[in-house]
């Protein structure tokens, strides 16, 4: 069974940037749609971005687009959140998340399979 772990999160001012990473081990992640997923303290995990297998198509939140951006570099096993103009709104857990189907990039929390155990993002100054 695949196994995830996110890096990359922390302290940073609003404005800034950001690059969270999602290593896969145990198991190739090259064949699969990964998605990113946010959860702050009292509120429902929310869709942040998705990117199919090979990285052809992407899918993100409108909340995020034109800052955000998804990306995967397969022979390293791993997916990148690349986050930019950050605002205090994207304070949050960041999960990663691999979804095993074939078919189009979800938004459904409940379509992905195995999760990460997130890495904490705060936007602050």
């Amino acid at each position: 069974q695949v196994q995830l772990v996110e890096s990359g999160g922390g302290l940073v001012q609003p404005g800034g940037s950001l690059r969270l990473s999602c290593t896969a081990s145990g198991r190739s992640i090259s064949s699969n749609a990964m998605g990113w997923f946010r959860q702050a303290p009292g509120k429902e995990r929310e869709f942040v971005a998705a990117i199919n297998w090979n990285g052809g198509d992407t899918h993100y939140a409108d909340s995020v687009k034109g800052r955000f951006t998804i990306s995967r570099d397969n022979a390293k096993n791993t997916v990148y959140l690349q986050m930019s103009s950050l605002k205090p709104e994207d304070t949050a857990v960041y999960y990663c998340a691999v979804d095993y189907a074939l078919g189009y990039l979800s938004e459904r929390a409940r379509q992905y399979d195995v999760w990460g155990q997130g890495t904490q993002v705060t936007v602050s100054s």
